[in-house]
């Protein structure tokens, strides 16, 4: 490719110069424009562009400095001028200089050599736009970088500096260049620095290594990469080193590990991480021969509500429950929290620290356990805080808490036993009554065990036939005479007989399968209840209906195809429900009862006086019959206590106009005495056993006195 000459303008009054400049000019190869004063040189320059001027001195008019002065100021620092001056004195020199001159040439002129000349003072001026254009280029490559840029030595002195971002920097770019990275940067951060730059020392280069810094806008993180720069005879080992912002980083990894190790409702750590944590305390708990304790909670009640009321509200308590477990348990407890927490785990030094598992379940770890009453101490703790009301949308919710301890290295050796051991105590704790703790032990895994393995047997009773319903009849005080009975389901399981309903029948609840259960009881027990009217003896039978199966959206239609399939008449079926079941909602519990009120089944509210039944909600509430706890008849007649709690109820019932029957009379002073109260109706053990179906018809030949003996 063909490259086109260099354009020149030659300005001189003297036309000969003028003439013979031209002549070596284009003969060295350029193409060359003339001017004969100063006027005419800067018309030139201002209708067109040439890659070098020279310009004669003295000229009249516009003298050659002035008139460079002029273009220099026009067409800026880099265009080539050449002064022609026949002046050699070092005033002159400086004068062209000052006036804005790249070069000067002094005459006489030597011919053959001027084209040379021009051609190395070209040769610089396109060397100086190249490396314009090269510091351009990098200006805007660093511009570029989002990453800091500096130059150190050995000492980890600050040499330079290239960085769009001074807004990263420790400290102002001016008051840092020629001072330390210790007296830049604060102590962690100056010694990662350093011994970064010793790597790149040994090595040539250092990357990965971090520190973290506290800028005006925030905390920010960085992170290192050095080289080492090629060595130069007499200069002191230097390292280029590029400080990269990964605070965006730093920040999606904590997001990743707080999704990864902590509940995102509670901002507990998860499953996962209690785990993680157990086993490192473990191993350090061995080294040090000290114990641990595993908690596991369980909030009773929970369900009902989140079934109820809705998940918002049920994920309203876990926030609240977690909040009291992380800030109520002992004031000096440090409780783990996302921003404490590496993936290696919280520091030692909490003594409680907490965990959610999942639903309404959390766990506890204890450090450093004295003994096994320090766990009971903060298991007693919990349990206080769990019962305090929790305000939500205007509700006053009541809850408990049921806890299992197990601890280290009594109950197991390693994370997963003791989670499993606290939780096997946790449901025992349930089992016993609920809002209370229990330690673990191997009995409670035996019971564990048999829950299991009756649960497998379960599922597969209802279709072998294993089940059956015996009665117990319930007397009429006034006449003696048997009235009506309440259906009971037993078990008769292979290879063990009869399973009692109190062991059978809380597992079923938890599986779910008492709904089936539930459904198979009320069938039969219309069925029996029929043909005991068909054959003359018309008998009301009472059917105990379970929490889960009042809630059944299906119960209503469930009820009435049992009455239809049967043909028994609907005002001699009652439903026995507890105050736990029809108060858990309101308005849905309010709208079964009316539906099943409506076409002529009776209601009975079971094991009252344990519940928390308050006299305006029964007033509202279609019933029956109120059935009271046995617990209460058990103490009659000698407890006060009992004896007032019970008249309290009869008081209560008569003004709402409901029956009232006394559950578990066992003796004839407890039946002489609920006769003397005017208790409706009598149930237990001293009237009759319960008795299969075929058996019921012979007890109604059977009258007791209806007078105390």
């Amino acid at each position: 490719m063909t490259t086109k000459p260099a354009r020149l303008l030659v300005v001189d009054d003297d036309v000969g110069a003028l003439t013979l400049m031209w002549a070596a000019l284009r003969k060295a190869g350029f193409e060359v424009s003339l001017a004969r004063d100063g006027e005419d040189a800067l018309r030139q320059c201002r209708a067109s562009s040439f890659d070098l001027v020279m310009l004669d001195v003295d000229m009249p008019g516009l003298s050659g400095h002035e008139v460079c002065a002029i273009l220099r100021g026009e067409a800026g620092p880099l265009l080539p001028i050449l002064m022609v001056t026949g002046m050699d004195d070092l005033a002159s020199v400086e004068r062209a200089y000052q006036s804005g001159a790249t070069d000067f040439l002094a005459k006489p002129i030597n011919w053959a050599l001027l084209g040379h000349r021009v051609k190395y003072m070209l040769r610089g001026h396109r060397t100086l736009l190249e490396l314009q254009a090269a510091e351009s280029n990098t200006a805007a490559i660093l511009s570029a970088i989002p990453d800091l840029l500096f130059e150190v030595d050995l000492d980890g002195r600050f040499l330079a500096s290239y960085t769009a971002r001074a807004n990263l920097l420790a400290a102002p770019q001016e008051t840092f260049i020629g001072r330390t990275v210790g007296e830049v940067l604060p102590g962690e951060a100056a010694l990662e620095f350093m011994a970064a730059i010793e790597e790149a020392h040994r090595q040539g280069q250092s990357t990965g290594r971090q520190y973290e810094l506290n800028l005006r806008d925030g905390r920010h993180w960085f992170e290192l990469s050095l080289a080492r720069k090629g060595a130069s005879q007499g200069v002191a080992t230097r390292f280029i080193v590029l400080a990269r912002d990964i605070t965006e980083r730093k920040q999606a990894e904590r997001k990743i590990l707080r999704l990864a190790y902590f509940d995102a409702l509670t901002k507990l750590p998860n499953r996962q991480s209690f785990l993680h944590r157990v086993e490192r305390e473990i191993k350090r708990a061995a080294h040090n021969g000290t114990r641990l304790g595993v908690l596991f909670m369980d909030l009773d009640g929970f369900k009902a509500i989140n079934d109820t009321l809705g998940h918002a509200v049920g994920d309203q308590i876990l926030q609240r429950a977690a909040n009291r477990l992380r800030n109520g348990v002992r004031p000096a407890d440090l409780v783990s929290r996302p921003a404490e927490l590496e993936i290696r785990g919280a520091e030692p030094g909490s003594e409680v620290e907490f965990a959610r598992l999942g639903g309404d379940e959390f766990t506890a770890l204890i450090l450093e356990l004295k003994g096994p009453e320090g766990a009971l101490v903060a298991a007693q703790r919990i349990l206080d805080l769990m019962r305090r009301p929790f305000m939500v949308e205007g509700r006053s919710l009541m809850l408990t808490a049921s806890i299992g301890i197990a601890l280290y290295p009594d109950d197991g050796l390693d994370a997963s036993s003791l989670l499993k051991h606290a939780d096997t105590a946790m449901y025992h704790a349930k089992d016993t009554g609920r809002d209370n703790c229990r330690f673990y032990s191997a009995t409670l895994t035996e019971v564990a065990v048999r829950r299991m393995e009756l649960e497998g047997d379960l599922r597969m009773a209802l279709a072998r036939g294993e089940f059956h319903l015996v009665y117990q009849p319930l007397l009429d005080v006034v006449t003696g005479n048997i009235h009506g009975v309440e259906a009971l389901i037993r078990w008769t399981r292979p290879g063990e007989g009869v399973v009692p309903p109190r062991e059978f029948i809380p597992v079923a609840e938890r599986s779910g399968m008492i709904l089936d259960i539930g459904q198979w009881v009320l069938r039969t027990a219309c069925a029996d209840a029929a043909r005991w009217q068909r054959d003359g003896k018309p008998l009301g039978v009472a059917v105990n209906v379970s929490a889960l199966q009042f809630k059944d959206p299906e119960l209503v239609a469930m009820v009435k195809e049992a009455l239809e399939l049967s043909g028994l008449p609907a005002h001699l079926l009652e439903l026995e429900l507890t105050e736990s079941a029809v108060m858990a909602d309101n308005d849905v519990a309010m709208a079964t009862l009316s539906a099943l009120r409506a076409f002529g089944v009776r209601i009975a509210l079971d094991d009252f006086g344990t519940g928390y039944s308050s006299l305006s909600y029964l007033k509202r509430m279609p019933l029956n019959t109120l059935k009271i706890d046995r617990s209460f008849i058990h103490g009659m007649p000698g407890d006060g206590d009992s004896g007032a709690i019970v008249r309290a109820i009869l008081a209560m019932a008569a003004s709402l106009g409901l029956t009232v029957t006394a559950e578990g009379v066992e003796t004839r002073e407890q039946a002489d005495a609920m006769r003397a109260l005017a208790c409706d109706s009598l149930q237990g053990y001293y009237f009759s056993l319960p008795v299969n179906a075929n058996s019921v018809p012979a007890l109604l030949e059977h009258s007791w006195p209806s007078e105390p003996g």
